[in-house]
């Protein structure tokens, strides 16, 4: 028997204790039952939450569920599944030895299995001859299964339209393209000046993914307006588990590029940097706050005010440092981005001339890969990048 966690919900209160009731019941006249309960959050939150007393229709629900589970009346032969999303609200309750006592994390494929999901969801489409799904597997790391049958799906349409009978590499480049950087705005056309600085801003931040030494590799950069963005520049992370500091330093170094890039080119900043700067300023935040990386904070971890729909008690839950140290934690943060902004500039004033040819290309080529970024800045300073990156 399969069942959702908001078909217990109701508006009258007790009504959902009451299906819960006759669920089990169902099941107990079966004799044996397996019942799975998809989005179990929505009824299975933690208790106490501050909002509403034992009343609550979701409290007396829960209630009802944790003693047909485990009550005193038999429910053998009933074996009960459940999914989430959400594991860190549920109630500990549920998740004690004799309800829910085996837990199974789901989490992002890796390259093998990602191969074999692409295997699976292109087994009924005609592929080309030219189509690596190794390639596409491993260049797609961080997708789960439903973004890789999009995957699938998008580059057939791309074949579609090209009047193609089959799925060709191209089409799974453009495809992957869509999924990850947004769909190529047509309408959207710059002007002279913007089309400029774009290409610029993106040349900032190619030539810092090209020259800093921990940054992932380049793939692609693009002054097609693409989603949201005026122009895009997308690194392949290589598939690791863990970060060193340097890695998260060039991170936001590199956000900093499109803006430094600007500052050095043109003497002014526009609105274009806006979502490089809340990247940059989450990864420094979460930097100090939760990773330990800053020296003067030492090895503490804060994770800010618990939100009320986790279940934490409204009169409970708080800041839990003084100001000076909050006063400490964005100092911190500021000093972080500060610092990664000077080394940006310091990069990309070294790298002016290379910063400038890829600029051209851009505004030549609209759309360049990693490779060609590599060469211009090599072709820019006479000797290989290798040996003009600091020791790390």
């Amino acid at each position: 028997m399969s069942v959702t966690g908001s078909d217990f919900m109701e508006m009258f209160v007790g009504v959902g204790a009451s299906r819960v009731r006759d669920l089990f019941l169902q099941a107990r006249k079966m004799g044996k039952a397996i019942i799975f309960i998809d989005e179990i959050d929505s009824i299975g939150r933690k208790r106490g939450a501050g909002l509403g007393g034992g009343h609550d229709e979701r409290e007396q629900t829960l209630n009802q569920l944790l003693a047909e589970m485990d009550g005193f009346e038999t429910s053998e032969g009933i074996v009960i599944l459940a999914a989430t999303n959400r594991p860190d609200i549920l109630d500990p309750a549920l998740l004690r030895p004799g309800r829910f006592d085996r837990q199974i994390v789901v989490p992002l494929p890796e390259f093998e299995e990602r191969l074999a999901i692409l295997k699976v969801h292109s087994r009924d489409k005609r592929m080309g001859t030219d189509v690596d799904l190794e390639t596409m597997a491993r260049a797609t790391p961080g997708m789960s299964g439903a973004d890789l049958a999009n995957l699938v799906n998008e580059s057939a349409l791309f074949a579609v339209r090209r009047g193609s009978l089959n799925i060709e590499r191209i089409d799974f480049e453009n495809a992957r393209d869509r999924v990850v950087m947004g769909a190529r705005r047509e309408s959207l056309v710059l002007n002279a000046e913007e089309k400029r600085a774009t290409a610029f801003h993106e040349g900032g931040h190619a030539v810092l993914a090209t020259v800093l030494p921990h940054s992932d590799p380049l793939h692609k950069v693009t002054i097609l307006p693409r989603g949201m963005a005026l122009g895009v520049t997308w690194s392949l992370p290589e598939e690791r588990h863990t970060y060193s500091r340097e890695y998260f330093e060039d991170l936001i170094c590199k956000a900093m590029g499109g803006r430094v890039a600007e500052k050095i080119v043109f003497g002014q900043l526009n609105s274009g940097a806006a979502n490089d700067l809340e990247q940059a300023t989450s990864i420094a935040r979460r930097m100090v706050r939760e990773w330990g990386m800053s020296d003067k904070v030492g090895p503490m971890a804060w994770n800010g005010q618990q939100q009320v729909f986790l279940g934490e008690d409204l009169m409970t839950s708080g800041r839990e440092y003084s100001d000076s140290t909050a006063q400490l934690l964005d100092e911190e943060v500021s000093r972080i981005l500060l610092e990664q902004e000077q080394r940006a500039h310091e990069y990309l004033t070294k790298h002016r001339k290379g910063l400038e040819l890829v600029a051209e290309a851009l505004l030549r080529d609209e759309t360049i890969d990693g490779p060609t970024v590599g060469k211009l800045v090599q072709e820019s300073l006479g000797v290989a990048v290798e040996s003009e990156l600091p020791t790390a």
